[in-house]
């Protein structure tokens, strides 16, 4: 059973009224997405506010960030955690499916995120607020891409996480969209183990593609490796 809360350096994620705690997926988007630059930010279903948070800190009071989470429970949640973080001011969330935040807000943004509902055809999960959140029934990749267009600055960037098969079907939606693919990093477990997971970042102006990977782990459960320790030294305590 997860714990109720999750302590990072700067901050603390209580996480005992989400549907989806804590993990490595949100961690890794949350201090990988570009932000040099930006000042304005979109988290798309924020969940517990996790990646709001991690991205407040990194660009401490430079920024408004604004989060939706369509979710009751999870977005009480991000309320609370938001207003415990050392940045309250630079965070809003809003109460709404993304879809309803897309028709009514006149916003554009420098840097949108999501660590999105990605399975397409599986068994539900017990529970309505955790099917919502981990199935893209009630936002799917095209809705959330031409959203993220939509909202997204002509030079801006969309950053994502997925699992790789479902990744590179987003990669192809969104170059149907009028997206290109400026970097596609794969994310190992350990060593010469396949990718489990892809780190997306789409612009709206034409990019060559960087490509790369990164490990999680060195070879040992638990044991992290030299990139994924830089990478999340700024969070994780025991970094």
């Amino acid at each position: 059973m997860a714990n109720s809360y999750f302590q990072f350096k700067q901050f603390k994620i209580n996480q005992d009224g989400s549907a989806m705690k804590v993990g490595t997926d949100g961690v890794l988007l949350g201090a990988w997405a570009d932000v040099n630059g930006a000042t304005s930010f979109l988290d798309i279903g924020t969940g517990t506010g996790l990646i709001a948070i991690m991205l407040a800190q990194r660009t401490e009071n430079n920024s408004q960030i604004d989060a939706v989470e369509i979710d009751s429970s999870s977005y009480q949640q991000a309320v609370n955690n938001f207003k415990d973080c050392p940045w309250p001011s630079q965070i809003e969330v809003h109460h709404a499916s993304f879809q309803d935040f897309v028709s009514k807000t006149t916003r554009k943004y420098d840097v949108i995120v999501s660590n999105p509902p990605y399975f397409i055809n599986s068994l539900k999960a017990k529970g309505e607020s955790r099917t919502q959140a981990r199935h893209t029934d009630g936002l799917p990749f095209d809705e959330l891409i031409e959203g993220a267009k939509t909202l997204l600055k002509p030079e801006g960037r969309f950053s994502v996480i997925l699992p790789v098969t479902e990744g590179d079907y987003f990669i192809r939606l969104a170059r149907i969209a009028g997206f290109s693919l400026s970097k596609r990093i794969e994310v190992l477990p350990n060593p010469g183990k396949p990718a489990k997971r892809l780190l997306i970042e789409l612009t709206l102006v034409d990019s060559k593609t960087e490509a790369g990977s990164i490990c999680v782990e060195n070879g040992h459960r638990h044991v992290y490796s030299p990139e994924y320790i830089e990478l999340c030294k700024d969070f994780y305590l025991k970094f």
